[in-house]
C-alpha cells in the first residue's frame, strides 16, 4: 500500500497536500483499492464553500458509490477535470493525476492536525 510521507491523511481515506496557500485533495491508494474500477467522479464546482468533513462528492465504481469528505473547510478553487475523462486514473495514479480538488483554506492551522502517514498506516492495520 503507498502511503507517501508528505501528505496527510484523513480516517475516510482522503489525502491532502500542501501546494502553497492551497491544498490538493484526493482518495488514497487503499481507498481506490477498495473500490475496484473507478468508472465515474462527481465534483462540486468551482468557487463552493466545505466545511470540514462535508461531503464534496462521488466515486462511482464498479463495486459501489462512495461519498468523498472534505478534510478541511474552505473555497474551492480548482477541480480536476481530466477525471471527467478518464475516472480511471484515480486508479492509475491517485496522488498525482488523480487529485479531485484544491481549496483555499480557511483555517491553514487545521491542515496539521490531519494524520501523518504513520498515524494513517496505523489506522489501515
Amino acid at each position: 500500500m503507498n502511503v507517501p510521507s508528505e501528505l496527510k491523511y484523513t480516517k475516510d481515506h482522503e489525502w491532502a497536500q500542501k501546494d502553497g496557500a492551497k491544498i490538493t485533495i484526493g482518495i488514497t491508494d487503499h481507498a481506490q483499492s477498495a473500490l475496484g474500477d473507478v468508472v465515474f467522479v462527481d465534483l462540486p464546482a468551482v468557487g463552493r464553500d466545505l466545511r470540514s468533513g462535508e461531503t464534496f462528492g462521488t466515486v462511482e465504481s464498479i463495486k459501489a458509490v462512495s461519498d468523498l469528505f472534505s478534510p478541511l473547510a474552505g473555497k474551492v478553487v480548482a477541480v480536476n477535470s481530466e477525471l471527467g475523462d478518464d475516472a480511471s486514473v484515480v486508479n492509475k495514479d491517485p496522488y498525482k493525476r488523480g487529485w479531485m480538488i484544491k481549496i483555499e483554506p480557511s483555517d491553514a492551522t487545521a491542515f496539521e492536525k490531519l494524520l501523518d502517514s504513520a498515524a494513517y498506516q496505523s489506522l489501515l492495520k
